[in-house]
């Protein structure tokens, strides 16, 4: 029998991979020979001694790795350490990472990769090495033979799907991020997209139910599913939409969709959700309709904004929407209006990210005129339309909205300052970034610092600043220590606001939970009653 470690290295702990558990569970529903299975889940920030260790704790034969982006460049050294701890065992790399670049990983010290889904491959791998037989007869298998590359023809795709919702993969999971698919593949051909083009097939509506149900009872911060476009099949999205709104449970669910596909009556749905309950991430990745062309995009834009907005109105729903800086034809004031109009949609994240050139996707085959760096994530660096200095506007500009915006931060300051000063958002949020940094310092000396900034802008009264950002402190962090400069009363009149706080609650107040604006008026906040889409808590104005 073949003891055999499945390592996942996840980007972060509070992570957790469907990909280990799917091949864990795939070999118990098609090994035809038994092997005892041990997933191992770590992340990146572990040491590389420390990751080694907890894998070699097993004693295995064969060590399974998913790869990805994420942890491709920390995962030579690691090898380096489960070598010397694992001189016998036979390392087989597997995932998107190994699957576009093969003849690198062998030629660096990885035995086997396993190309393409590995739930059929991996068992029969594993038959293979346990029974001495060819390792000809695995689909997608690829090996170094006296310096000669050899791989094994693709098995065609799989209609099967296992449940890698055992009780090991339920218990490991508590308390972090976990993750669900419905479907695989994409009806779209994004260029800097390794799904594009690829055939969708849509799992077994009633198996994709049973693993919600079983997820819904778990302690997990949120239940993702990984489904490149949710909604492009309008009616089985509709059914599972509606299956998760009526379930008995405090998770969330975060879906990432095209936003221009939904019709009248899903809209009509999702208001109809419990606050919390469903999270939207639409990619739109740019306004400018020449990049959009040059990477295959097809988004009725106006569409997309349109439903956005009235998912927005209905309150109940946390939308997440995302641009994408460096794509081929877009220059920085381009993208400056692709932010801008992005911002004015008013979705409660704005992701910027940066183009990342993946292996397998058309954009690195095909774009030449794009510099990116040679390991991964394979970031862009300089193109014929963004220079290197461009891009560091972009990054100190995506930094400042990061660390306020996107954190549910400063928000109804932010707002005042945009129309106090008639600056475009984009134009602020580069000033911010250029001028206060996030990097390293308290919130409290943040705060400071944005209120230093903000103060000298033309157009904004200091008074009214700061009144805006001490009701923002209350709402973001109820009774944390608020820092000096919001400090603009003394102990009387603190204890006046306190009194009148806590006849109106009901209930004694923690310290540093009500305030005295420089108008004179008193604010508190209700550290009971906090908006179940932003996070904030409610505060009231006497």
């Amino acid at each position: 029998m073949n003891k055999v470690v499945i390592l996942a290295i996840n980007a972060k702990y509070v992570h957790s991979s469907l990909a280990a558990w799917l091949l864990a569970e795939s070999v118990s529903q098609y090994a035809l020979s038994s092997h005892d299975i041990a997933v191992v889940e770590v992340n990146i920030n572990q040491t590389d001694d420390d990751i080694a260790a907890q894998v070699a704790a097993h004693k295995p034969d064969v060590v399974g790795i998913s790869t990805y982006i994420w942890n491709a460049k920390k995962l030579p050294s690691i090898m380096d350490e489960l070598r010397k701890l694992l001189p016998e065992a036979v390392f087989v790399l597997g995932g998107p990472e190994v699957s576009h670049d093969v003849e690198h990983w062998l030629d660096n010290g990885v035995d086997l990769v396993l190309c393409g889904e590995g739930e059929r491959s991996f068992p029969a791998l594993l038959d293979v090495l346990e029974n001495g037989e060819a390792l000809e007869i695995v689909p997608g298998l690829c090996r170094k033979q006296d310096g000669e590359l050899l791989c094994n023809p693709a098995e065609e795709v799989s209609t099967d799907f296992v449940d890698p919702f055992s009780e090991a993969c339920l218990s490991a999971i508590e308390g972090k991020i976990a993750y669900i698919e419905a479907s695989r593949g994409c009806p779209f051909r994004c260029a800097f997209c390794l799904s594009g083009g690829s055939e969708v097939r849509l799992f077994p509506l009633e198996q994709v139910k049973e693993q919600i149900a079983k997820l819904s009872k778990t302690n997990v911060r949120i239940i993702k599913f990984v489904d490149r476009t949710f909604n492009c099949h309008a009616k089985r999205a509709y059914e599972l939409f509606e299956y998760i709104i009526g379930l008995e449970t405090d998770n969330g669910f975060h879906v990432e969709v095209a936003a221009d596909l939904f019709d009248k009556h899903t809209i009509e749905l999702l208001a109809t959700a419990p606050a919390g309950r469903i999270q939207i991430e639409a990619g739109l990745q740019s306004f400018f309709e020449p990049t959009l062309e040059a990477i295959f995009r097809k988004t009725d834009l106006d569409k997309a904004v349109e439903n956005i907005q009235t998912i927005l109105r209905s309150g109940n729903i946390h939308v997440h929407v995302d641009l994408i800086a460096g794509l081929p034809h877009e220059t920085l004031a381009e993208f400056q209006n692709s932010f801008d109009g992005a911002y004015a949609i008013g979705a409660h994240t704005l992701q910027l990210g940066f183009l990342k050139m993946l292996h397998g996707s058309a954009l690195r085959e095909n774009e030449k005129s794009i510099v990116f760096e040679q390991e991964p994530p394979y970031e862009i660096i300089s193109s014929t339309w963004l220079s290197v200095s461009d891009l560091e506007i972009l990054k100190r500009t995506e930094s400042a909205l990061q660390h306020t915006y996107n954190k549910g931060r400063f928000l109804s300051t932010l707002r005042y300052v945009l129309s106090a000063s008639k600056l475009k958002p984009f134009l602020f949020y580069r000033a911010l970034g250029e001028a206060v940094s996030a990097d390293g310092i308290a919130l409290a000396d943040y705060a400071a610092q944005i209120y230093g900034f903000c103060s000298k802008l033309q157009g904004v009264e200091t008074d009214k600043l700061l009144e805006f950002m001490i009701c923002d402190w209350l709402g973001m962090v109820k009774g944390a220590n608020m820092p000096q400069f919001m400090k603009t009363a003394d102990k009387q009149q603190l204890a006046k606001v306190a009194d009148t706080a806590e006849a109106n609650l009901g209930r004694k107040l923690r310290r540093n939970e009500a305030a005295v604006l420089p108008s004179g008026k008193g604010v508190y906040v209700d550290s009971e009653k906090r908006d179940m889409v932003t996070g904030l808590y409610s505060v009231i104005c006497i």
